[in-house]
C-alpha cells in the first residue's frame, strides 16, 4: 500500500500533491514564521528609527520585501500542490490574486476532497504527523481569530461613526451661528 503514496517530497517544490491537512499545515507553518518575523520587526523598528543612520531602515525595508516575496511564492506553491491533488492545473492558483475570490478559493482548497488514487500529478502524498497537528491548530484558530476581530472591530467602527456624526453636528452648529 505504501508504494501507492509519495513519502519523501519537499513541501517547497510546486510539483507534487498536498492533501487538505498538508495544505493547511504548511500554511500554518508559514503563518507562524511570518508571525515571529513580525515580532522581531516590532522589536527592531523602534531601535532602527532612533539610530543616526537612515541606511538601516532601507536594509530592513529590503529584507521585508524579500520576505514578502518569499511568502507569496510559498503561498502559490502550496496552492499549486493542493490543486494538483484535485487533478487541476496549477494555473488556477492565480485566482488568489482576485480580491474576494481569493477567500472563496482558499475555502475551496481547504475543503475540497482530493483524488484518492494516482492522477496526472502523481500519487497521493502521505500527510505527516506535524502537518496534521498544525492543520488542526489552523482549523481551530482561524474561526476564533475572525470572531475576535469582528468583536473588536464592529464596536470600534460604531464608535467611529458616532464620533464623526457628533463632529459633523458641531461643525453645522458653528456654521449656523
Amino acid at each position: 500500500m505504501s508504494s501507492h503514496f509519495q513519502t519523501n517530497d519537499s513541501g517547497f517544490n510546486a510539483s507534487g500533491r498536498f492533501g487538505r491537512l498538508s495544505y493547511l499545515g504548511w500554511n500554518m507553518l508559514l503563518a507562524i514564521f511570518v508571525f515571529f518575523l513580525a515580532i522581531i520587526a516590532a522589536l527592531l523598528i523602534p531601535a532602527l528609527t532612533k539610530s543616526s543612520t537612515g541606511s538601516s531602515i532601507y536594509i530592513f525595508g529590503g529584507l521585508f520585501v524579500i520576505v514578502y516575496i518569499a511568502m507569496i511564492y510559498f503561498s502559490f506553491v502550496f496552492s499549486i500542490r493542493r490543486l494538483h491533488d484535485r487533478n487541476q492545473t496549477g494555473w488556477l492558483s492565480l485566482l488568489s490574486l482576485v480580491p474576494l475570490v481569493n477567500f472563496l478559493f482558499f475555502i475551496y482548497l481547504s475543503c475540497a476532497k482530493g483524488d484518492e488514487t494516482q492522477n496526472n500529478y502523481g500519487s497521493p502524498r502521505i500527510t505527516q504527523g506535524w502537518e496534521k497537528v498544525l492543520a488542526w491548530i489552523y482549523i481551530i484558530l482561524f474561526p476564533i481569530s475572525i470572531l475576535v476581530i469582528s468583536v473588536i472591530s464592529i464596536p470600534a467602527y460604531q464608535n467611529y461613526v458616532q464620533k464623526s456624526q457628533q463632529l459633523q453636528m458641531e461643525l453645522m452648529n458653528e456654521t449656523d451661528e
